[in-house]
């Protein structure tokens, strides 16, 4: 009986693959998950026929792409509900996937909508919104969540946020934060000038 050794991995294969994910990140992260595979092949400097033999669909590529954001999502998710203040842990949930879909169109598209190719980021989707609503409960019964709140509402909210990608990329950041705080303030319950958090600057927007 025989044992396969497996190959190593050539470093001209290596740099490829490492090249095709740093133009996948740009180009999705730019134009969101409508941008054809060939643009990522043309500004990774290489023919369509190695960026498939590294990823044979564009959902091989997404998954790759996209990694970090998925795992600082979760640690996001996991971070919120282990604050022992619902509240806290409900805002800072907010503000942390509002950063993560203001620093990539891409991101922002396969979290919210149903590309067949980012089919598995549904279940991000899904414990991320199955977090909030078990942050509501909690935040609502310490009075400082609004009653009325619904995790729709979330979904609503990131839905708008999107709008942001169209800011020029050096203002988006802050332009999210202070979305991000407006929105915490819209969902407190009974809002009060003494109890509203201190916004975030407002970042140059108009000529």
């Amino acid at each position: 009986m025989t044992t396969e050794v497996p190959h190593p991995v050539r470093s001209d294969a290596r740099d490829n693959r490492a090249r095709i994910l740093e133009a996948a990140r740009t180009v999705f992260g730019e134009e969101g998950l409508g941008a054809p595979m060939r643009e990522v092949a043309r500004r990774a400097g290489v023919g369509p026929a190695t960026l498939y033999r590294h990823f044979p669909a564009k959902r091989d590529l997404l998954a790759e792409t996209f990694a970090e954001q998925r795992r600082a999502c979760h640690a996001a998710v996991r971070d919120a509900l282990a604050d022992p203040d619902p509240w806290h842990g409900f805002r800072t949930l907010i503000e942390r996937i509002c950063e993560l879909h203001a620093h990539s169109r891409g991101f922002a598209d396969a979290f919210m909508t149903a590309f067949p190719e980012a089919m598995d980021f549904a279940a991000d989707r899904e414990r991320t919104l199955r977090a909030v609503a078990e942050l509501a409960r909690g935040a609502r019964k310490t009075g400082r969540l609004r009653p009325d709140f619904v995790v729709d509402d979330l979904v609503l909210v990131l839905m708008a946020h999107r709008g942001l990608q169209d800011t020029p990329r050096e203002a988006r950041a802050a332009a999210s934060r202070r979305y991000a705080a407006y929105v915490i303030e819209a969902f407190r319950a009974a809002p009060a000038p003494e109890a509203a958090t201190p916004l975030p600057p407002a970042p140059r927007l108009s000529t």
